[in-house]
């Protein structure tokens, strides 16, 4: 496949090197320096725009894909209360457009084990509060992140009583508290907990590094190629 890579910091150079290791051709780096290269590419030339940029330029970064007619991976988050638009735009240009807020397959997993983590502490809530922690590297711009997010989502949809995520403060009843820390150069912890005065239960996810992201992302753009329409990954997992 021809991919461009729109984003060109520490993940987009990871995110070449295992598309180069599987075979494919990167037909542009595009970062804040040269966005006319971008604005010069076609069709032709594109099958998948990969983008990991920045929370406020990913908007108008996979709009312009949309609109050029590439089929767009986007990995950024923190902008999310736009994607909306995206997606109408997408179905409006019979586009293609995959979202993850984690492309790690360990994390998809992680997601859905919380999930049935989840129903299952449903009726013992009077028991135990529930809490999720999210560690980060210091140069990570939005907290919490979006995966910290997704898995409080998650918490939510199946937990009755919950209704909303709070971030890095005391929790009412009603929501789900979001502990968030960013240290040296952690690629990104994720730690689900329900804590009683007898016991806890405890769920974690580890990333040791940056591939397994970016490994994601690449067979991501891989599994659009034939496709039209808004996906993610539990559509490319058969997650359900």
């Amino acid at each position: 496949m021809n991919i461009v890579l729109l984003g060109y910091g520490k993940m987009g150079k990871v995110i070449e090197g295992i598309a180069l290791s599987r075979g494919h051709n990167i037909v542009a780096r595009i970062d804040v320096n040269n966005r006319a290269d971008f604005d010069a590419l076609t069709a032709e030339q594109v099958d998948v725009v990969i983008e990991f940029s920045h929370p406020l330029a990913a908007f108008e970064n996979v709009k312009a894909c949309i609109e050029k007619g590439f089929p767009v991976v986007s990995g950024t988050t923190g902008w999310l209360e736009k994607k909306p638009e995206i997606e109408a735009l997408t179905l409006e240009k019979n586009g293609t457009f995959f979202w993850s807020s984690n492309y790690s397959i360990g994390v998809n997993i992680f997601f859905q084990l919380n999930k049935v983590l989840a129903r299952l502490m449903n009726p013992h809530q009077k028991e135990y509060s529930v809490t999720s922690t999210e560690i980060h590297h210091t140069e990570k711009k939005d907290a919490p992140s979006g995966t910290a997010i997704t898995i409080a989502e998650g918490i939510i949809e199946n937990l009755d009583g919950k209704d909303s995520w709070i971030n890095c403060e005391i929790p009412e009843n009603n929501q789900v508290p979001i502990w968030v820390a960013r240290e040296g150069k952690v690629p990104g912890t994720h730690i689900v907990k329900y804590i009683s005065d007898i016991d806890q239960i405890e769920i974690l996810h580890q990333a040791h590094s940056r591939a397994g992201f970016a490994t994601g992302a690449v067979i991501a753009a891989e599994f659009i190629a034939d496709k039209k329409g808004i996906l993610g990954m539990n559509d490319l997992l058969n997650l359900g």
